[in-house]
């Protein structure tokens, strides 16, 4: 679940020069090198051009930084084995870092090379977004057409063992990296999930995962279905051309509405959910000063409002836009805007409530860095999606065709994880519109309703919804 935004090496906000002889011998100089630019004001009073006067420190502050360095100290000298400096270091940033929140954490080498390749499209493994919670990896959500997806992972499952390795106790990066692996290898997983009372064994291969964020189709000949499975650099010209392609095979050559399916998406780049968001909007209607997101922060560079640039590319067609308790993030900034600016009516359940930003800085080599939560998002009525999450106009639980719900393996929310920023206002729960009620019994629509009860009912709802409007 990532809302992403990258800052280049000049941009760096974070110093980490710290030389182990100075480190030791002025506690001061240790607070210094390891706090944001934000702490600039902190200056040694020895400084070049400086007084004592600019001293800022506390006592408290002080005694923090000398404990900090006793504990290295310590560690070096007493620890049963040597420990290299810079593994002393590495581990001190990803503990203060993961103790913020569950999004904040410490790139190394090649997690920071795989974010990046996972935000083009491409990169090896078992195509898995997952967090950690009660001390176990929790499934977000397996990516379309990955090793995990294939071999049957649903969100909400808990991995409690990586081969013979349980989970309980590891961090998060150390549990990610006994997932993964060189293409073609394999990696066993246990997995727990509700409702189900013995462990899942999986067997998974692991291999290089082609994230083509846009598929589609068009049903009945007139109506695009539109699945985005996450948010690339890409995506947005990919669904722009989707969107022109199946305009080009309908009806006519007109499309009568669009299903946006947004379920099980854990975000992306925030530009691309922006870019997104502007192709259904029409920036000569939407209200709210044409706001798709705001982004809030202490920092000046996490303070942005992005708008509405062009024209409705579907020309005012009907949207249905699907979400579920796997829709994060980015996917929320679309649903929200869309469902704000009365663009769209979501239908499915409740979506999971991840409302932050997270900047990638990179570090001093160039090859690690630091994912920090930077700002919140707000949609255009102004509303926190933090711990909220999106409340759709209609609920559909997912079901099978004789009405017996089947479980989602339901995410409880980003407020249920540890460490989570709080919700900032409660979002009043949208009134549900009436469901369509007709049924077809043409043969696709009850393939449809077995193979996807909740993509049914979306069409249902957009077919009442273009009746309605001629």
């Amino acid at each position: 679940m990532k809302n992403i935004s990258f800052l280049k090496k000049s941009a760096v906000v974070v110093s980490l020069n710290l030389i182990f002889g100075e480190v030791f011998s002025n506690p001061l100089l240790a607070v210094q090198n390891f706090s944001p630019s934000s702490l600039s004001s902190m200056q040694s009073a020895s400084a070049p051009g400086k007084t004592s006067e600019t001293v800022v420190t506390t006592e408290s502050q002080n005694k923090s930084a000398q404990d900090f360095v006793d504990a290295i100290q310590m560690v070096k000298d007493l620890y049963v084995d040597e420990v290299p400096d810079d593994k002393i270091f590495e581990n001190a940033m990803r503990g203060m870092l993961e103790k913020l929140d569950p999004h904040s954490s410490y790139l190394d080498e090649k997690a920071y090379q795989d974010l990046h390749n996972s935000t083009e499209g491409e990169f090896t493994g078992l195509g898995i977004e997952v967090i950690m919670k009660k001390n176990l990896i929790y499934v977000v959500t397996p990516m379309d057409g990955s090793p995990a997806q294939k071999a049957g992972i649903l969100p909400g499952d808990y991995i409690v063992r990586i081969d013979d390795q349980a989970v309980s106790g590891l961090s998060l990066d150390e549990a990610v990296d006994l997932m993964r692996g060189k293409a073609g290898s394999t990696v066993h997983l246990v997995i727990m999930r509700e409702n189900v009372q013995d462990p899942i064994h999986l067997t998974i291969t692991r291999s290089a995962i082609d994230l083509n964020s846009v598929t589609g189709e068009l049903l009945e000949n007139k109506y695009a279905y539109l699945r985005v499975s996450s948010f690339q650099a890409e995506t947005a010209k990919s669904l722009d051309d989707l969107l022109v392609s199946l305009a080009k095979q309908s009806q006519n050559g007109k499309l009568k509405g669009v299903i946006l399916d947004l379920r099980n998406n854990p975000g992306g780049l925030l530009q691309a959910a922006v870019d997104v968001s502007d192709i259904f909007l029409d920036v000569n209607k939407v209200p709210y000063d044409k706001v798709i997101v705001t982004t809030r922060g202490r920092s000046p560079d996490s303070q942005s409002v992005e708008k509405v640039t062009t024209p409705d590319h579907v020309h005012g067609v009907p949207v249905v836009v699907l979400i579920n308790h796997g829709t994060a993030s980015a996917a929320e900034i679309v649903a929200a805007a869309l469902q704000d600016d009365n663009r769209a009516i979501l239908i499915g359940t409740r979506s999971f409530g991840k409302g932050s930003v997270q900047t990638v800085v990179p570090l001093l080599d160039g090859k690690t860095a630091v994912k920090l939560t930077t700002a919140r998002y707000y949609t255009p009525k102004g509303t926190a999606i933090q711990a909220v999450g999106v409340t759709p106009d209609v609920t559909v639980e997912q079901a099978s065709v004789s009405g017996v719900k089947v479980e989602e393996n339901i995410v409880d929310s980003e407020g249920a994880l540890p460490g989570s920023l709080k919700a900032e206002q409660a979002k009043t729960p949208q009134s549900q519109a009436a469901l369509a009620n007709s049924r077809l019994n043409d043969q696709e629509n009850q393939k449809l309703i077995k193979k996807d009860f909740q993509l049914y009912q979306a069409l249902m709802l957009l077919k009442g919804t273009v009746s309605l409007e001629h």
